[in-house]
């Protein structure tokens, strides 16, 4: 298959600076690399991001008919259906979350005829490594998991190839900061307040540093894709709530079950996580 990478490459110091762009999981995922290394050598590293991307949306795209959650969506309401170790780890950790986070964080809110007790119908059998389905019509998504979980698998990577530097963008709304920006300490991050009004138009800036920062919610009045599992119903209105988390997969998770949570639940969840940051973009307001 074709790579559609674009990059730059320049030396800054001793070090060698590669900025690289591609499109993969529905957005544009932007890398910055700043190390002791080669342009050839950082774009090998550029290239292993990618294949993992690719992978991951091979394995868990619920949009993609071909890939192995949606042969597994159309399947296991029938019988057991044995799966790989990664889709078998990403589900179990779903529905580890889903108890964590109250309910709040639920994989099977697409499902036909969905309720709260829907995820309970999902059967994980480990000796087999297989998934069951005893509800007819549930199905899993998880595309508001898989960006954080791709940003940890990423975080591996370059461990692997050594390098401490590094900013991973996935479409502003997934961002793992690694070690310092290279004419600075951490890396400041800055996303616009789209939920107040033009005339008090905001712009919120954080510096990161061996952390993640994850938005979910609604930038637009017509932008309603997050469904609350309480109602069933996608929640309206514009409002973004972002937090800031040691690792991708929890930051995901978390922002995503801050903004459907009512307000008992939004305590409860944030004293069970403790995030280290959290922003309601409705309420400008940091807690």
């Amino acid at each position: 298959m074709q790579h559609t990478i674009q990059h730059l490459y320049k030396t800054h110091g001793d070090d060698g600076l590669l900025y690289a762009w591609f499109l993969s999981m529905h957005t544009r995922v932007d890398i910055i690399l700043c190390c002791q290394k080669s342009e050839n050598e950082l774009m090998l590293v550029v290239n292993s991001i990618y294949d993992t991307l690719r992978q991951l949306e091979r394995i868990a795209n619920y949009y993609d008919p071909s890939s192995e959650l949606s042969q597994v969506n159309q399947r296991a309401s029938t019988a057991p259906v044995m799966i790989s170790q990664s889709l078998y780890r990403m589900i179990s950790l779903c529905t580890e979350y889903h108890k964590k986070t109250l309910g709040c964080f639920d994989v099977t809110i697409h499902s036909d005829n969905y309720n709260q007790d829907t995820i309970h119908s999902i059967h994980l059998y480990p000796e087999a490594q297989s998934v069951f389905f005893q509800q007819a019509g549930t199905t899993i998504n998880l595309s508001g998991f898989l960006k954080g979980y791709a940003l940890d698998k990423i975080r591996e990577i370059l461990k692997v190839h050594i390098i401490a530097n590094a900013l991973i963008n996935m479409g502003n709304s997934s961002v793992l900061a690694l070690g310092n920006h290279p004419v600075g300490t951490g890396w400041k991050v800055s996303f616009d307040d789209q939920a107040s009004t033009t005339k008090n138009h905001k712009t919120q800036s954080i510096l990161l540093n061996n952390e993640c920062l994850t938005t979910s919610g609604n930038n637009s009045d017509d932008r309603k894709h997050i469904i609350s599992p309480s109602s069933g119903k996608p929640l309206e209105g514009v409002r973004q709530v972002t937090v800031v988390t040691d690792d991708g997969t929890t930051g995901e998770i978390l922002s995503t079950s801050l903004f459907v949570a009512n307000q008992k639940q939004r305590e409860l969840i944030m004293s069970e996580f403790l995030p280290k940051r959290v922003i309601d973009l409705e309420l400008c307001q940091m807690v």
